[in-house]
């Protein structure tokens, strides 16, 4: 009984890191971000960062980078847990505005975390978006516009 608790009690754990880095990346809150990965943490999306002092200018600079605002819709988060390490599967609809253009882009994390001082941590984040088109081309579920 007392190791399903735990396993409950993980699973809620690294289903709040997720809701968690959200929720800092949307305030643009670099320290909050910052503590969701471990010190090694590694993010690869369309661009790559690994550790704090490559993850924080790079979040840091999306907005200098012309994305001004984004937020994120997150779907069929899969958890995949053994010990003291887990494995993501989710979907992401992500709208956002770069250069004052609204766009949409949808795809797929796969994440790993991993039990770090107690807290569950990002050992790495990798997005691979299929749909990244500006908003007045339309939504067409189903088509790709990434390698």
């Amino acid at each position: 009984m007392e190791d399903r608790l735990r396993r409950l009690e993980d699973l809620e754990a690294i289903r709040a890191l997720d809701a968690r880095y959200t929720r800092v990346l949307d305030a643009n809150d670099w320290d909050g971000l910052m503590d969701c990965f471990t010190p090694d943490g590694e993010f690869h999306g369309l661009d790559h960062a690994k550790g704090h002092d490559e993850l924080r200018p790079f979040f840091a600079g999306l907005a200098a980078g012309g994305l001004t605002e984004f937020w994120h819709h997150v779907s069929n988060l899969e958890i995949d847990l053994d010990g003291d390490t887990a494995r993501l599967r989710s979907l992401l609809w992500q709208p956002c505005v770069q250069n004052g253009e609204p766009y949409v882009a949808a795809g797929r994390y796969t994440d790993v975390v991993v039990r770090d001082g107690g807290q569950w941590r990002y050992r790495s984040r990798t997005i691979d978006f299929s749909y990244f088109v500006p908003l007045a081309q339309g939504w067409k579920p189903g088509s790709a516009t990434r390698p």
